[in-house]
C-alpha cells in the first residue's frame, strides 16, 4: 500500500469517529454526517495525491487548464464556492467522470474524446460538482459504515483481503482511486446531480442543453467503449438514457428565463481546437495493449498475456484477469531487494506470505530471470498457487506471476507458462514504431459517411464509434462542412 493510501485510510477512520447534524447547502434540510467540511477536504486531498499517482495526469498544461477555467466557473457560482476546487484530467482512455469529497474533480482523458463542445464540459463537470455540493459523497461515506464499511477498511489494511491471493502489490489495483470504491450514487443523487449541473452550467452563461447531450452521447456508448481499467460511466452511473428525460424540465425552465438562446455559450469549434491531436486510446508512455499483446515502449520490453483474459494497465503495475475466473496475472517492478534475482525473489515472496516450493534460475528471451512456484494458506483451509518470473531488464527487476488456487492452476498451467516466457525485449526499431493515436479534427465533404470515413488507411475506429463520438447515431450521416472529430493511428 502506498503512503498515501496509508494516510487515507487513518484519516478516514478518524473521520468516522464522530458525527454531526449539518444543512445540507443545496436542499436546506439538515442531515447527519460523520465528517466537518474540513475532515471533508482533508478526505478528499489525501485521496486526490493517491488517484493522480496511481491513474497518471494528463501531459497537457494547456488543455489542463482549460479544464481547470471551465470547472472554477461552474464552481464559482455554486452553493460552496469556498472549497478548494480542483479539475484534473486522468490520463485514462475510459469514459467517465466522478467526484471525491471536498470539491476534487476528475474527467478521464476518453470522456474529453466523447464530448461534443464546451456546454457539454461544463455540464459534466457541473454534474459533479453537484455531487460535491450536496453532499453526496459524504453521505455515501456516511452510508458506508457498520458491517460494509468494515469490510472495505479490511479490503484496504488486510494484506490477505486485499487481493484474492495475495499477489504483492495487487492490492494497490483495488485501491486504485479509492473514493471510487463508495462513490456510486443511487438514482435520486444523480438526477440531483443532473439538473445542478444545468443550473451551475446556466448560471455561468453556457447552455444548459450540453448536460442532456452529453447524456444523450453516454447512452449511445453502451458496451463500444474501453472498459479496461478505470471503471467506466455505465458501471458507475445509472443509464443516461432516463435521465435526459428527468433532466428536460430543468433544461426548458432555465432556458425560459433566457431572452435570447443565442447567447449562452455552446463553443463547439473552441471545444474541438482544444483536444485536437489529444491522445486517443492507450498512452504509450504507459505501454499499450494491442489484442493480447501488452508493449512498452519506454521501458522497451513486451509480452502476450492468455487469450481471452482480460488486460487492464495502470501507471503502476498491469494486471490480466481469466474471464469468469479467479486467476489473474501481475506485471510490475519488484520490491524484493538483493544482491541476485535468487534473493530479490524470494524476499518479495516470502514478504507477500508465500512458501517457496521450487524455483530455478533461468533465461527468458536472453533475459536472466528466476523463475518459481509457491504457495499459501489461506486461514488454514484454501491453497493459492503462484508462478513467479522476477526477471532482469536493464536496471530493473520485473515481478510477472500467475496467482490463483491449485484446481484452477492445473488446469492452465501450460498457457500462462507460455505468457511468462513471452516476456522480451524490445528493439529500438520497434519501440519507435509504436505511437499514441491522436483526436484529429476533420470538415466532412460532400458524399462522406462514416462507413467511408472509417475504412480510411490512418482511421483506427469504426463507423458506429465514429458516430457515437460525434453525436450521431450510425444511421445519421455527417453532415457536409461540420467539423468532427476523427482518430488517426499515431
Amino acid at each position: 500500500m502506498t503512503k498515501c493510501a496509508q494516510s487515507f485510510v487513518g484519516l478516514l477512520l478518524f473521520s468516522l469517529g464522530a458525527s454531526a447534524c449539518v444543512t445540507n447547502p443545496v436542499t436546506g434540510s439538515r442531515e447527519i454526517v460523520f465528517m466537518t467540511q474540513a475532515r471533508e477536504v482533508e478526505l478528499g486531498r489525501s485521496a486526490h495525491d493517491d488517484i493522480t499517482q496511481q491513474m497518471g495526469v494528463y501531459d497537457d498544461e494547456e488543455l489542463q487548464q482549460y479544464v481547470v477555467d471551465v470547472g472554477q466557473e461552474i464552481a464559482d457560482v455554486s452553493h460552496r464556492p469556498n472549497l478548494p476546487w480542483t479539475f484534473t484530467i486522468v490520463d485514462s482512455p475510459v469514459v467517465n467522470a466522478f467526484a471525491l469529497p471536498g470539491g476534487f474533480i476528475y474527467v478521464t482523458r476518453g470522456l474529453m474524446a466523447h464530448l461534443g463542445d464546451e456546454s457539454e464540459l461544463a455540464g459534466v463537470l457541473g454534474h459533479e460538482v453537484g455531487h460535491v455540493t450536496a453532499r453526496h459523497s459524504v453521505q455515501a461515506y456516511t452510508r458506508a459504515t457498520g458491517a460494509q464499511m468494515g469490510l472495505m477498511l479490511g479490503q484496504i489494511l488486510v494484506p490477505a483481503m486485499r487481493s484474492p491471493y495475495g499477489a504483492p502489490g495487487l492490492g494497490d489495483v483495488a485501491a486504485q482511486g479509492l473514493g471510487l470504491l463508495f462513490l456510486k450514487f443511487g438514482r435520486d443523487d444523480e438526477n440531483q446531480a443532473d439538473r445542478l449541473g444545468a443550473e451551475y452550467a446556466a448560471y455561468s452563461g453556457w447552455n444548459p442543453n450540453g448536460v442532456a447531450g452529453m447524456l444523450e452521447t453516454l447512452s449511445r456508448i453502451a458496451d463500444t467503449t474501453d472498459r479496461r481499467g478505470t471503471p467506466n460511466w455505465l458501471s458507475t452511473h445509472p443509464d443516461p438514457s432516463d435521465r435526459v428525460l428527468d433532466v428536460s424540465d430543468t433544461v426548458d425552465g432555465l432556458l425560459a428565463g433566457v431572452d435570447d438562446e443565442s447567447e449562452l455559450r455552446v463553443r463547439r469549434d473552441q471545444f474541438l481546437d482544444r483536444i485536437d491531436g489529444m491522445y486517443y486510446g492507450d498512452n504509450p508512455e504507459q505501454g499499450i495493449t494491442i489484442g493480447q499483446d501488452f508493449l512498452h515502449p519506454v521501458l522497451m520490453f513486451a509480452l502476450t498475456f492468455p487469450e481471452g483474459w482480460e488486460v487492464q494497465n495502470n501507471p503502476e503495475m498491469v494486471v490480466a484477469n481469466e474471464s469468469g475466473q479467479d486467476a489473474y496475472m501481475v506485471l510490475r517492478a519488484s520490491s524484493g531487494t538483493g544482491p541476485s534475482l535468487d534473493q530479490v525473489a524470494y524476499q518479495e515472496m516470502t514478504d507477500a506470505g508465500f512458501r517457496r516450493d521450487q524455483g530455478q534460475i533461468t533465461e527468458m528471451n536472453g533475459l536472466d530471470a528466476y523463475l518459481g512456484l509457491y504457495s499459501r494458506t489461506e486461514q488454514g483451509t484454501q491453497t493459492m498457487i503462484s508462478q513467479v518470473a522476477h526477471i532482469q531488464h536493464d536496471r530493473t527487476v520485473y515481478m510477472l506471476g500467475v496467482f490463483t488456487d491449485v484446481d484452477r492452476y492445473q488446469a492452465i498451467e501450460r498457457i500462462v507458462s507460455e505468457s511468462l516466457r513471452s516476456f522480451r525485449p524490445l528493439t529500438q526499431t520497434e519501440a519507435e514504431e509504436i505511437k499514441p493515436n491522436r483526436i484529429s479534427i476533420y470538415t466532412v465533404r460532400e458524399g462522406d459517411t462514416w462507413e467511408g470515413l472509417a475504412q480510411d488507411r490512418d482511421m483506427i475506429v469504426d463507423a458506429q464509434m465514429l458516430a457515437v463520438m460525434n453525436g450521431y447515431t450510425v444511421d445519421e450521416q455527417p453532415v457536409p462542412g461540420v467539423r468532427i472529430k476523427t482518430v488517426v493511428a499515431g
